[in-house]
């Protein structure tokens, strides 16, 4: 039954689909739409998309040769698993109407009943709300992939994808809710965050803490990188849809999404060098890793300020973001917690420093202006969403594990590799063609 069980589901959901499905529908008199931001929104979902098989590149050069694929896959395979879910239920619970600035109600927006091609002023006066779906699905289907980083080389497939649904619907929405929607509870205490800082970055990094915790060490850790060009390639991917991530969430082809554009490349270019110049300071050698992963954690910290900070800024938040991360995986060596690709003292560390430093530098309502309500707000939210992550993530490990166990069997570590017992179908095929 087992084995059965993941297409029986599956089966069930298009059923539920298909019965509950409805044509596109054009609201009336609704607002018109605007060709020009149109067009950017639908290039920037791409751009979007494309940071999954990225991230697939990024994290699959830096494990062991034989778990480049299984940890490859765990990324990829988000794009469909979550794209499916979205539709059904998860955009409702993150964008439907609002229960208490905490959740959204399942159906009102339940298989995109109601998700029309018009408009919606209450999220994109100027793009259809179909569009505006589809964005949002692009940052739901990056934030479990995250997690995978952390748990490399040790977790069964089946138990991923178990927890990955777990983790988006009980997880991410109620964190999307908060942060996005107009009723959401962050959004009306004033948190600001552009493009995902706390939604995506703080809520993966925390759970990858977790997962490290929960799952223990590795018997065997990597000795070296298994291709180093698949990092560099997977930077660059990432890098390049990066501009979507942050420029799109202006959501439109305006001022806005100009400033997004030109602080994300040049946080993340200071934070390249930055990280480089730091570790040849500090008697290492400056390698192509370290400038992979130094690029990625300032897009990681200039996501939140993305629109609200100046240009001179954003290379501050680079900057310090370098440092502060580069400090925090050295420290996180020393521990027990085995992350396996650092994916908490990069993405979740990012995020902490990102998120406090929009808090500080803010247009108008930052620390620097003689402000102090919108960084009292952010250091509460820091403390709920570390709190509401790290535990909630830790109980859906253990829900996981009871239901699906989660560690790959050490027969299976051990009988040839990973991918060999995990995959050995894609190798068949292979060698068949």
């Amino acid at each position: 039954m087992g084995r059965k069980l993941n297409f029986i589901v599956l089966a069930i959901l298009v059923v539920i689909s298909l019965w509950f499905g409805s044509e596109y529908e054009v609201v009336e008199n609704a607002p018109s739409i605007d060709t020009g931001d149109t067009a950017w929104m639908i290039v920037a979902s791409a751009f979007v998309l494309l940071m999954t098989p990225g991230l697939a590149f990024f994290y699959g050069g830096m494990v062991s040769k034989k778990s480049v694929i299984s940890t490859m896959l765990q990324s990829f395979v988000a794009l469909g698993v979550i794209s499916v879910l979205w539709v059904i239920v998860g955009f409702s619970l993150a964008f439907g109407d609002s229960f208490y600035g905490v959740i959204g109600n399942p159906l009102t927006y339940f298989n995109f009943n109601g998700v029309t091609v018009s408009p919606n002023p209450d999220f994109s006066a100027t793009i259809p709300f179909l569009l505006f779906a589809l964005f949002q699905l692009k940052f739901a289907i990056i934030t479990p992939a995250l997690i995978t980083g952390s748990f490399a080389e040790r977790i069964r497939f089946r138990s991923y994808i178990l927890f990955m649904v777990l983790f988006s619907l009980i997880i991410y929405c109620p964190l999307a809710h908060m942060t996005w929607h107009p009723d959401g509870l962050f959004r009306n205490w004033g948190v600001l965050d552009f493009a995902g800082g706390t939604v995506v970055h703080m809520s993966a990094g925390f759970a990858t803490l977790a997962g490290a915790m929960y799952l223990g060490k590795r018997k065997r850790k990597i000795e070296k990188p298994a291709n180093i060009p698949f990092v560099i390639l997977g930077t660059g991917l990432l890098w390049f849809g990066w501009f979507g991530f942050n420029s799109g969430s202006a959501l439109g082809a305006n001022t806005d999404a100009v400033i997004a554009f030109a602080n994300t490349n040049l946080a993340s270019a200071t934070s390249m060098i930055s990280w480089i110049f730091l570790d040849r300071m500090r008697n290492r050698k400056m390698s192509s890793l370290g400038a992979c992963i130094g690029a990625i954690v300032g897009l990681v910290a200039i996501t939140p300020a993305a629109g609200f900070v100046t240009l001179s800024q954003s290379i501050f938040i680079g900057f310090i973001a370098a440092i502060v991360s580069n400090y925090a995986i050295q420290l996180h060596k020393k521990t027990e917690i085995d992350d396996t690709l650092d994916v908490f003292p990069s993405h979740g560390v990012g995020g902490i420093v990102g998120m406090l430093l929009t808090g500080v530098l803010a247009n108008g309502v930052g620390l620097i202006h003689g402000e102090t309500t919108t960084f009292l707000y952010h250091l509460l939210t820091l403390v709920l969403v570390t709190v509401f992550t790290f535990g909630g993530s830790l109980l859906l490990y253990k829900i996981t594990d009871i239901l699906l166990p989660l560690r790959v069997r050490e027969d299976q570590k051990t009988r040839s590799t990973e991918d060999l017992t995990l995959h050995s179908m894609a190798k068949t095929l292979i060698l068949r063609s």
